[in-house]
């Protein structure tokens, strides 16, 4: 008898092997086995959200208004907040009923956004190094990407002009993320007034993910795309309640912009979903009103660690330069640490035999290759431990347990 046999769609066999489930699974295995592993390689703050939106959410919680369906594209008063942040941060008019639209996380919004947007035939030009949503939010929407070299400068969007006028048919879609995930690269003001003018004169939508636009240091303070003369004429922006309020766990992302855009995702989630849990949402209204405060001493925080780890890495020969936003160091490896093996190798290795967990530049695309990318979730004290295990590893010594760590 022939085995029964079980075909996924063509989109999933476009996916490569998750790499990051491999590492965690690695993690994973490491720690049931006894490991104390220092997890730096994802974006997931370990800090607390603000007492007073864990507070409203269970208040709101046990509210049983709250538990019915919501809204597939967030409450009114959630999209007013952000429309009001918008203007409060980034001088930005925002119509809170068309131009803004609350996601299940960034994630979710931008990779419905592409199936709203994309399809068979059409194609996204993606910076690399890329976040991977950014390239595969787009494959799973049947359409294709071109990639070129991440730049901040006149050289990049002259690779992108190239890119639009050479390739029949045109791209239809620009994807930028400022300050950059994972190497934490950023842009000054006037920049994004240089990609809305390439946009009309080349003819193709931008989409910005600005997850880290309010995570930064040393007085920077990242634009917003659509602070730009003309944005929402052509584009939108994502942001989260993920990263500036640590609220990762709760799925609160938004999507501001053009409202044809927006109109269209709306439409698939309202196919998809039926919205954020109520809660979720009152919380993140409170959130934004009362916790601009919280942000800055998180920010401080995060300065702090990258201090030390930057510092750190510096002491035991890595290239590696203070990054000015994101919640992520991209550290150059020294050649002679690698080996000659690539960086998803040496990452396994170091979780294997330093006890340190790091995302390999190599997974963002070919372009991080010989870097990694270091989050800053852990507390100073991990971070030196970090460095110090990394070290050992690389001049073949047993690492040792901080007494502090038992």
């Amino acid at each position: 008898m022939s085995e029964f046999v079980i075909e996924p769609a063509q989109r999933i066999k476009r996916l490569p092997p998750y790499l990051f489930g491999q590492l965690n699974a690695l993690k994973i295995a490491k720690r049931q086995a006894g490991a104390d592993i220092i997890d730096l390689g994802m974006g997931n703050p370990t800090d607390s959200a603000p007492r007073i939106v864990t507070d409203k959410l269970c208040e709101a919680a046990a509210d049983p208004r709250n538990h019915r369906y919501s809204a597939s594209k967030g409450i009114k008063n959630l999209r007013k907040e952000v429309a009001l942040k918008y203007k409060r941060n980034w001088d930005v008019s925002l119509d809170p009923e068309t131009e803004v639209l609350a996601c299940i996380g960034s994630k979710e919004g931008f990779s419905h956004l592409c199936l709203a947007m994309l399809g068979p035939g059409d194609t996204a030009v993606v910076p690399d190094p890329a976040f991977p949503i950014h390239i595969y939010g787009v494959t799973l929407a049947g359409a294709n990407v071109i990639t070129v070299p991440l730049g901040c400068d006149q050289t990049f969007l002259d690779n992108i002009a190239m890119v639009c006028e050479h390739l029949y048919p045109k791209p239809k879609v620009l994807i930028l993320n400022y300050p950059h995930n994972p190497t934490a690269m950023t842009v000054d003001e006037g920049f994004f007034e240089t990609i809305v003018a390439l946009a009309k004169r080349v003819g193709f939508i931008v989409i910005h993910d600005f997850a880290y636009g309010e995570t930064a240091f040393d007085g920077y303070r990242p634009p917003s795309f659509l602070a730009a003369k003309g944005a929402k004429e052509l584009g939108v922006e994502f942001t989260t309640m993920s990263k500036p309020y640590n609220m990762a766990g709760f799925r609160v992302g938004f999507v501001a912009g053009n409202p044809t855009l927006i109109g269209h995702l709306a439409t698939i989630k309202g196919y998809y979903d039926y919205g954020i849990f109520q809660a979720v949402q009152i919380a993140s209204i409170i959130a934004m009103r009362h916790c601009e405060a919280d942000i800055s001493a998180q920010n401080q925080k995060y300065q702090s660690r990258r201090d030390v780890l930057c510092e750190g890495l510096q002491r035991i020969g890595w290239r590696v330069e203070k990054p000015r936003a994101s919640m992520f160091v991209w550290a150059k490896v020294p050649p002679e640490h690698l080996k000659g093996k690539g960086t998803i190798d040496y990452a396994m290795d170091l979780m294997e035999h330093a006890e340190v967990a790091v995302a390999p530049g190599r997974a963002f695309g070919e372009n991080g290759e010989n870097f990694v990318r270091i989050a800053l979730v852990e507390n100073e004290q991990r971070l030196r431990q970090a460095v110090r295990n990394i070290n050992r590893y690389n001049q073949q010594k047993p690492i040792r347990k901080n007494k502090l760590e038992k």
